[in-house]
């Protein structure tokens, strides 16, 4: 069935209620592609499809819709049919739609769960965005050290629907305190008659709460794990997030991360369901911002409006000069804003990273001198040739340097360095390309 048919199936499902029908798609697609297509229909809509599948697969469809869909379905759905749904969503999961519902719908909602789901929600519910804590689940399975191998499989069988996740699991005390951790193919292949405390690793990984959730991916990219357990000051195990749950925290930060490069804010939906106000709102700052700082290019060319009206021949080369500073500069934010997110380099690694950049600044910039050198002969006689390439070699430098230097300061300044990428860079880059080349054509011609 393709993609298309499945949606004809659920329309027409739509229109018969016929419970038969819509249920037979999940033989053909994953929950994902279901969800996917559930999203196209309107809040009532969704909601009426959704009623059609048995409790179980409403709960992980339900998962997949956006989650300002997620609160408006929510908010059509009786008190005893939200809670039920509730209950069968993973932790992580609920715990998201609990953040999106208002105070009424949360007053609603929360005496018909058990007082372990409630306070399960109300404590993932609680951290602060961004941070790991956000991100965890608190279905992870769990042993005892003391356990043999074979009641360690016999128990895993027991959680297994329950929990996110059983292929990798945690060894605690009675204090919650993380031991170790042992794999479900090292339990498989252990003798049913070792000690789990023989078999775990107690090299562990480990993350608390109050991480950013980058780090986290960061950490579960470099280390290789399926899950990684987040802990407290104590040691005492609070969650685990796992590796498809880090990989979509990832995917959130770099969409964030390519829409602040682009002097844009965090839109809160994707780009074809914000509305108009929100695109708008989300750009407008910027831009107004980047206006009054172009407006020192105007300054510079009317402080040197003498030269340029004695030589008219060197504006033909301002375009070109002021966009090679920008891009250089671009190119060299781009490399320290994903430097810094991955921790490749650190804070203290500016001064050295300098020197670098200044090298490299100075070669690229030799090298496009050479190019234009011969462009400038050919307009403007040796005079401008010898300006345009000097000040070709100037701007890229002093470009480059910005845009590697920009991240760094932001990071100081507890701001995210991919605020410093693309139109802040370039219009620094504009500013200080200008000043350049007329002060450097002002000083040559003057003589």
């Amino acid at each position: 069935m393709s993609q298309p048919q499945l949606k004809l199936t659920l329309e027409q499902g739509l229109i018969d209620l016929d419970r038969s029908l819509v249920r037979a798609t999940l033989d053909d697609y994953h929950y994902a592609d279901i969800g996917e297509e559930l999203a196209e229909f309107n809040s009532p809509e969704a909601k009426q499809l959704l009623s059609l599948f048995a409790l179980a697969d409403r709960a992980s469809l339900f998962a997949y819709l956006p989650p300002h869909q997620q609160a408006q379905v929510a908010a059509l759905m009786s008190r005893n049919k939200l809670a039920a749904l509730i209950s069968r969503m993973e932790a992580d999961e609920r715990a998201d739609l609990y953040k999106e519902l208002d105070e009424e719908q949360r007053a609603m909602i929360l005496p018909g769960l058990a007082q372990a789901e409630r306070e399960d929600i109300r404590r993932l519910a609680s951290y602060p965005e961004g941070s790991a804590g956000s991100i965890m689940t608190s279905d992870y399975a769990t042993l005892k050290e003391h356990w043999l191998a074979s009641r360690a499989l016999k128990q895993l069988r027991l959680e297994a629907p329950d929990k996110e996740t059983i292929y990798q699991t945690y060894v605690i005390d009675r204090e919650r305190r993380v031991l170790g951790t042992i794999s479900l193919r090292e339990l498989i292949l252990a003798s049913p008659d070792a000690m789990i405390k023989d078999l775990m690793r107690t090299d562990i990984v480990s993350i608390t709460v109050e991480n950013d959730q980058e780090y986290a991916t960061e950490q579960i990219r470099h280390y290789d794990l399926l899950a990684i357990p987040v802990v407290d000051d104590t040691q005492r195990m609070m969650g685990i997030i796992t590796y498809d749950d880090a990989m979509d925290a990832a995917v959130e930060e770099a969409t964030e991360d390519a829409q602040k490069s682009a002097s844009v804010g965090k839109l809160d939906e994707s780009v074809d369901r914000a509305s108009f106000w929100q695109l708008y709102s989300k750009r407008i700052p910027w831009l107004v911002l980047l206006v009054f700082g172009a407006m020192f290019s105007g300054a510079g060319l009317a402080h040197f409006e003498d030269i340029i009206a004695n030589h008219v021949v060197l504006v033909f080369f301002l375009p070109l000069l002021i966009g090679s500073g920008g891009n250089a500069g671009s190119q060299a934010a781009a490399l320290m804003v994903r430097a810094l997110a991955t921790g490749d380099v650190g804070k203290g690694d500016w001064a050295k990273l300098f020197t670098k950049e200044l090298l490299i600044g100075f070669s690229l910039g030799a090298t496009m001198a050479i190019a234009v050198f011969a462009l400038g002969l050919w307009r403007g006689g040796i005079d401008v040739a010898a300006i345009v390439a000097v000040a070709m070699v100037i701007i890229v430098m002093f470009s480059s340097l910005i845009g590697l230097s920009l991240p760094f300061l932001l990071s100081k300044l507890k701001v995210d360095p991919a605020t410093a990428s693309g139109p802040l860079v370039a219009t620094i880059a504009d500013v200080g390309g200008v000043l350049i080349y007329f002060g450097l054509a002002s000083t040559v011609l003057g003589l």
